[in-house]
């Protein structure tokens, strides 16, 4: 299954629902989110236990195992610009095929990927990204699913709902029908699916990963 996620460092990476994955034992997952997290922080604590195959992302820096892990050929890594990464992800989440740019052309970013050339110039095709399950990260919830964010914990959270088939949210509070202003609401209930509250850091977690 390809997997996307929330977050940025960590800071809007639901860690209930990534507790959960951990618990579940589940692996061999294709992971697309914009980093690797911390060792101990976001998706990290799950890619140090060796249950990802592949991670499209825009860096890992902040996770050294990740880096061993791709070294070691146990982790396939794609790099891609931040920009970039975050607008494939919006183009599957709204449906486009794809788009042209500049950036990335003449480095190893361009590697096996298609050349178009519209008056003269060349461009790089990126292909759009989607995904079977997103989980993402809010700070309230009504039953219908609209969310709302905390600040900079929005960061990609909201391009992740929109690109996966099935998306859950965890919260940290879910409010009565017509607790939210309209104008807060920045991912309508129509791309949630499941709504989760969270029981926060699991630092039972946190504390076996740096442990080890």
């Amino acid at each position: 299954m390809t997997l996307l996620f929330g977050g940025f460092g960590g800071v809007g990476t639901p860690p209930t629902l990534v507790d959960c994955l951990i618990e579940s034992g589940v692996k061999d997952v294709r992971l697309i989110g914009n980093d690797a997290g911390f060792p101990w922080i976001g998706i990290g604590k799950f890619v140090c236990l060796k249950r990802a195959v592949s991670l499209v992302a825009s860096h890992i820096g902040s996770n050294p195992i990740a880096g061993q892990l791709m070294h070691d050929g146990e982790l396939k890594v794609e790099f891609s610009p931040q920009g970039i990464l975050n607008e494939r992800i919006r183009s599957g989440g709204v449906g486009l095929n794809g788009f042209l740019t500049e950036i990335g052309k003449g480095t190893l970013l361009a590697e096996n990927k298609p050349i178009v050339t519209i008056d003269g110039k060349e461009y790089l095709y990126e292909a759009p990204l989607t995904g079977d399950i997103g989980i993402v990260y809010a700070k309230k919830a009504d039953p219908f699913g609209n969310l709302v964010f905390d600040k900079t914990a929005r960061n990609n959270n909201p391009l992740i709902a929109m690109a996966a088939k099935t998306t859950i949210a965890e919260v940290e509070e879910i409010v009565e029908w017509g607790a939210l202003d309209p104008e807060e609401i920045i991912v309508p209930g129509a791309y949630i699916n499941y709504v989760v509250a969270s029981r926060g850091i699991n630092w039972k977690w946190i504390w076996e990963i740096r442990g080890n």
